[in-house]
């Protein structure tokens, strides 16, 4: 743990206006360190530039981010009895943390917007794939986004953990979640400067405490 601690304060000491959200933050990562060691998954969703964001979360969590992910010898082992590629896709392959952005299933987005809802894209993409003590990361910088605030009623009523990713005050999200971790800025842009590093910190202590070291303790 004091490695996970060390990050989070290494943060705090290179973005001191973060200060406040430290407590909120040392609590997103024990929500996030349980969801994964019990198999659970984390889906992301946001607007603009925070769909950008829940894109480059699942892209830190879904590979190496800064740790070394090698497979385990179990799994070489398992990969040699089953392909003649094996070496090549031992070298290769990383260790991943189970995540979903829910802004870019186009075929499925346009579709739903079309026959039914367009703010609900994210809410049935909740419903659809999220299971019990999985985690709905949502991202609003005005914490009001009417499509993310229902994405995180369906997850409430179907017991998802919601954290939530705003700006000052976490506006109608604050609510409905389990964790707000609100940025102290209210100007969009900066409260996105903001969540970036935020995100940044979460990534690298879940990937230190699964794969830093010898240590994987994914079940």
């Amino acid at each position: 743990m004091l490695k996970m601690k060390e990050i989070i304060e290494d943060l705090i000491r290179r973005y001191p206006v973060l200060a406040p959200c430290e407590e909120s933050i040392s609590k997103a990562v024990d929500m996030l360190m349980v969801c994964y060691r019990i198999g659970a998954k984390m889906m992301v969703c946001g607007n603009g530039g925070s769909a950008a964001d829940a894109l480059h979360i699942v892209g830190e969590l879904a590979k190496s981010f800064v740790a070394e992910r090698r497979l385990t010898e179990g799994e070489y082992v398992r990969l040699k009895a089953v392909s003649p590629d094996a070496d090549y896709l031992y070298e290769n392959l990383q260790g991943g943390l189970p995540a979903i952005s829910l802004v870019n299933e186009v075929s499925l987005m346009t579709a739903y917007a079309n026959d039914k809802a367009a703010e609900l894209v994210f809410a049935q993409q909740v419903y659809t794939q999220g299971r019990k003590s999985d985690i709905l990361l949502a991202i609003s910088t005005s914490g009001n986004s009417r499509n993310v605030l229902w994405a995180a009623q369906v997850a409430r009523m179907k017991g998802i953990h919601v954290l939530s990713l705003t700006g000052a005050g976490g506006g109608k999200l604050a609510a409905l979640s389990d964790c707000l971790i609100a940025a102290p800025e209210t100007e969009t842009y900066l409260v996105q400067e903001l969540h970036l590093p935020i995100y940044h910190c979460l990534c690298l202590c879940i990937e230190e405490w699964f794969f830093g070291g010898s240590r994987r303790y994914l079940p």
